[in-house]
Formats: structure tokens, sequence, C-alpha cells
């Protein structure tokens, strides 16, 4: 690599798991790379693709544990860039997708790296699509709305507002939700939704240890306290839950993914 010049940092979606989800694009950046940076929710098999040579770097964020922070991760991403033609920063789904692409690819262009994205297929799109799960459906939902349900560390970003999306979308496809279900049900119940709407957890969607749930909104926080659902997990709230396709089983799934706390 000529030293003058900088090399590209490629923002890669890993999709929800499941390596057979990887774009053709991924997959062949991961077999070229020179560095990889990559998170928490990637499973070893797709890790694999990555040449023997590849200077691998792990940057996941866990709840309760010591992780690297934004800043940090950003400074890697340049200082490879500095040094290597190809880096692909691995995000688990769409690295614009609540994955904070976008603060990292400003960062970089900001200090003259050249960035480029490679999407990917997001959990919320492709967990519910395993179980037989329509997202839309002309008799139950004509629109749809992806939101975290976890709280950002900064107090001066924005907090959702549950109430207020209780009445303004058909369905609710929540992130990182299990963690502050309680509150998020409070809230959407206070905002009008029915407490009979249809609601559904999906845990390990595309991976070993997938399982679903399917209850009410009154009952929601409860059954997934009692049934132990644990991060990573979709929840989708809305009456296209009822619609569900039960003989669409979920794809064999053969692949470990690690456990979020």
């Amino acid at each position: 690599m000529n030293d003058d010049k900088p090399g590209t940092v490629y923002l890669v979606g890993a999709g929800p798991g499941d390596p057979d989800l990887l774009t053709v694009k991924a997959r062949r950046l991961l077999s070229q790379c020179n560095a990889l940076v990559y998170d928490a929710l990637i499973p070893d098999e797709v890790l694999g693709f990555v040449r023997d040579k590849c200077e691998c770097i792990f940057v996941g964020k866990r709840r309760g544990h010591h992780s690297t922070s934004q800043v940090k991760t950003n400074l890697v991403l340049l200082e490879l860039a500095k040094r290597h033609e190809c880096v692909v920063r691995l995000k688990g789904g769409d690295p614009f997708v609540f994955g904070r692409g976008g603060e990292e690819a400003i960062f970089l262009e900001k200090n003259g790296i050249s960035v480029q994205v490679v999407p990917g297929v997001t959990a919320g799109i492709a967990v519910p699509s395993y179980f037989g799960i329509p997202l839309t459906h002309r008799l139950a939902g004509s629109s749809v709305t992806f939101v975290t349900g976890h709280e950002g560390i900064s107090k001066t970003r924005p907090s959702v507002n549950w109430q207020a999306l209780a009445q303004s979308t058909n369905t609710l496809v929540i992130y990182m939700g299990v963690h502050n279900l309680a509150y998020i049900v409070k809230e959407l119940l206070a905002g009008g939704l029915d407490l009979k709407t249809p609601s559904a957890v999906i845990q390990q969607g595309t991976v070993v240890g997938q399982r679903l749930l399917k209850t009410t909104l009154e009952n929601l926080a409860k059954d997934v306290k009692d049934q132990n659902f644990i991060s990573p997990s979709i929840v989708i709230i809305g009456d296209v839950v009822d619609f569900q396709v039960e003989s669409c089983a979920p794809f064999p799934a053969n692949v470990t993914m690690p456990i979020m706390l």
C-alpha cells in the first residue's frame, strides 16, 4: 500500500446471524480484507470467512460489561485505514440501522478516509420473516416502525416517545427492548394501545437457540420474564402477529451467536 494514500473502510452489514444471509459483496470483502473490526453479535462461522493473515480487532459492546467506546472505535478505524488498503467494519444486521454506522462514516470522511457502505439484512425484517410473521398486511397493517428499546448512555439523545407511537403506527418492531420491556409496555398502554394487541418476541432469530413467544401486550413483560427471554431478541407488537403463517417453520439453525447480557 502507498503510505501517502489511506485505504478504504467498508461498513459491512453481516445480517441477522445466519451466514447464508450475507450479501455476495460482504462475503467477498471478508475474504479479501487486510483488517477486520467487528462487533459482539458476529458468529464464529462468519468470522471464519476471513483469511488467517487479516488483522482482527473486537470492539463489541455488552450491557453491564466493559466495552470499547465509540470514540476509541472511530480511532481504531482511522489508524487501520492509514496502514491497510481494505478495512472491513463488520456490524450485525445493517450498518445504518441502529449500528452507529452513520457516526463512523462521518468521522472517517472528516479525516480524509474513503468509506463505502455494504447493506445487510437487518434483524427487524429477517427475524419475523423466518417465523412467518408479515410486518405489513393489507388486513392488519399498512405501516411499520422500527425503534430501539435501549436507552443511550448520553442523556442528550432524545428519548423515544412511546405514547405517541401507540397511535401513530400499525406495527412496532423493537430492537434491544427486552431489558426495558416493562416500561415500554406501560408507556404504550398509557398512549392508548389496546391491552389485547397481539405481540411476539423472537430470541436468537436465525441461529441456534431460536424461539418464539406469542402473547398479548398486557402480558408481554410478564411472559418474557417468566420464560426467561434474553437478548438478542426482536419484539413485534401489532395485529400482524395474528397473521403468522405457522407452516413457515424457521430455517434450521446451525449457527451459534453470542448471548448478550
